[in-house]
């Protein structure tokens, strides 16, 4: 039995998943403000995570620019590997592709970008195989988890892939700040999921980032969050 599964807000504590995997789509790649001007409802808010009900879009004008343009591009995201679950982090999607989104969006709003750091969050897991047979009613909780955390702010990407043969996953979480990552896992939602952690997981780990995209987009770096 395939299952998918991947925390939400990996960062400060445990915290557990579930649900197939969806594409990340733009809204409007032609929204991006320099300021958090107030724009049209369908023009406002895009999807940044397998959930499509409004509680869980991003609202781009709680953002900067920086932060804006990050995660328009983050909406294209995309797994390279097949053996993700353990394969090197860098290596696993397609950053190169992300980076030239950033710097084509940057051009075409004529905005010069300014050096900035994002906390990406990656949690590596294994399940117990009993957890195949009690996954139904995790996916409440992580969606429930996920609204919690898209309401705290600065949560700019979800991604999460699907168990392979030997029951190992990975899922991402990449956010404004670390400051964000730990004020989007506080909530009843986020306590009440990571109290189920210890009775699904086998293993788990999270690894902390720091992605920097520089001046002008010039050039970037994946690196241990220190």
């Amino acid at each position: 039995m395939a299952i998918s599964q991947g925390p939400v807000s990996v960062a400060m504590a445990n915290h557990v998943p579930v649900h197939t995997e969806k594409t990340s789509r733009i809204v409007s790649e032609n929204v991006i403000q320099t300021t958090p001007e107030e724009l049209p409802h369908n023009e406002r808010y895009i999807v940044v995570s397998p959930y499509t009900e409004q509680q869980h879009l991003l609202d781009l004008t709680t953002l900067d620019p920086e932060n804006q343009i990050l995660a328009l591009a983050l909406t294209q995201l995309t797994c390279l590997r097949e053996d993700y679950a353990t394969a090197p982090y860098r290596d696993t999607f397609n950053w190169d592709q992300i980076i030239e989104h950033v710097r084509a969006l940057a051009r075409k709003r004529n905005y010069t970008w300014k050096e900035t750091s994002f906390f990406v969050v990656a949690f590596r897991s294994q399940v117990f195989e009993s957890t195949v047979d009690n996954y139904a009613d995790l996916g409440e909780l992580d969606k429930a988890a996920h609204a919690e955390a898209t309401a705290s702010g600065g949560f700019l990407k979800y991604w999460f892939g699907t168990p392979n043969e030997e029951r190992r996953n990975l899922a991402t979480c990449i956010w404004r700040s670390p400051e964000d990552a730990k004020k989007g896992g506080t909530g009843p939602a986020h306590r009440k999921a990571a109290g189920a952690t210890r009775s699904l997981y086998s293993f788990w780990h999270i690894d902390r980032h720091r992605l920097t995209i520089r001046d002008n987009v010039e050039s970037w770096d994946l690196t241990e969050w220190n």
